[in-house]
C-alpha cells in the first residue's frame, strides 16, 4: 500500500503551533527519534506511518526541512488566518507602554510566542493600498490562541525585526550619548580654561558608557540567536518533493 505525505515547501506552510511543539520535543530527544518526531510534527503524519518511510526518503525530508530554517527571515507585515487579515503595528515608534511591556515579556520565550504575536499583530480595520490601521490593543487574551495558527515565516520575520530594531536603537543611543559626553568634556575644558584634568570624570564615564551599551547589544544579540530556530543537523544537498511515498 502506498500513501502520500505533504512536506512543507516553505515556512509559510508551517504554523507557530507546530514549531512550539517541536521546540518542546527537541529538548527531550535526539538522533533518529528526533528526526521521526520532526516529520510527524511538520508533515502531520502519525509516527507509525513515519516508521514506514524508506530511510533514504526520511533523510531527504529532514534535509529539506533543515534547509528551510537556514533561509533569511524577511519582515512580513500582513497575513491571513482564514478570512481574517492581520497587520503588524504600523508604527512601532508609537507603541504604547502596555504593548511594549507585554511584548518584552513574551517574545523571549517560544512557549509564549503566540502571546507576543498577539501584541505585534491585530486585525486590520481599514486598508488602503499599502497603508492600514489595526484595532486597539486590549491585551492578548482575544487573539493569542488564534496566533498559534499563523505562518512561521511571519513569526520569524517579526522576531528578527524586533531584535534588530532594538540593536540598532542601542547603537544609535550609544553614538548619541558618547558624542554628548565628548561635547560636554570639550565645553567643560573651555569654560574652566584648565587642563584636561577637569574633564577626567567625563573621560572616565565615556568608556564605561560604551562598555555598558556594548554589553546590552551583546545581550540582545544573544537573545536573538537563542530565539531563532534550531534544527537537526543532518545535511545533504537534496530536497524532497512536496509528496513523498510511504511504503506499507
Amino acid at each position: 500500500m502506498k500513501a502520500f505525505i505533504n512536506v512543507p515547501e516553505t515556512l509559510n506552510d508551517v504554523t507557530l503551533k507546530q514549531y512550539q511543539h517541536f521546540m518542546k520535543v527537541s529538548q527531550e530527544i535526539e538522533g533518529d527519534f528526533l528526526n521521526q518526531k520532526t516529520i510527524e510534527i511538520f508533515c502531520g503524519v502519525r509516527l507509525v506511518d513515519v516508521l514506514a518511510i524508506q530511510r533514504k526518503s526520511l533523510n531527504e525530508i529532514i534535509s529539506h526541512l533543515s534547509a528551510l530554517f537556514q533561509s533569511k527571515y524577511p519582515l512580513i507585515s500582513r497575513f491571513k488566518i482564514k478570512n481574517q487579515e492581520f497587520g503588524m503595528i504600523p508604527n512601532l515608534d508609537a507603541i504604547t507602554q502596555g504593548e511594549y511591556a507585554d511584548l518584552d515579556t513574551y517574545i523571549n520565550d517560544w512557549d509564549n510566542m503566540h502571546k507576543a504575536m498577539a501584541v505585534l499583530f491585530r486585525p486590520i480595520k481599514i486598508s488602503q493600498k499599502d497603508k492600514y490601521t489595526i484595532i486597539d490593543y486590549q491585551g492578548t487574551d482575544e487573539f493569542a490562541e488564534l496566533m498559534k495558527f499563523m505562518p512561521l515565516d511571519v513569526v520569524l520575520g517579526a522576531v528578527v525585526f524586533f531584535y534588530r530594531l532594538g540593536i540598532e536603537l542601542l547603537k544609535s543611543t550609544q553614538t548619541s550619548l558618547l558624542n554628548q559626553a565628548i561635547e560636554m568634556e570639550k565645553a567643560t575644558t573651555r569654560q574652566r580654561g584648565n587642563s584636561a584634568k577637569d574633564g577626567d570624570g567625563i573621560t572616565a564615564f565615556s568608556p564605561l558608557l560604551k562598555e555598558t551599551l556594548d554589553d546590552s547589544m551583546k545581550y540582545l544579540e544573544s537573545l536573538l540567536e537563542n530565539v531563532l530556530p534550531t534544527y537537526p543537523t543532518l545535511r545533504t544537498k537534496k530536497k524532497q518533493n512536496a509528496n513523498t511515498t510511504i511504503n506499507n
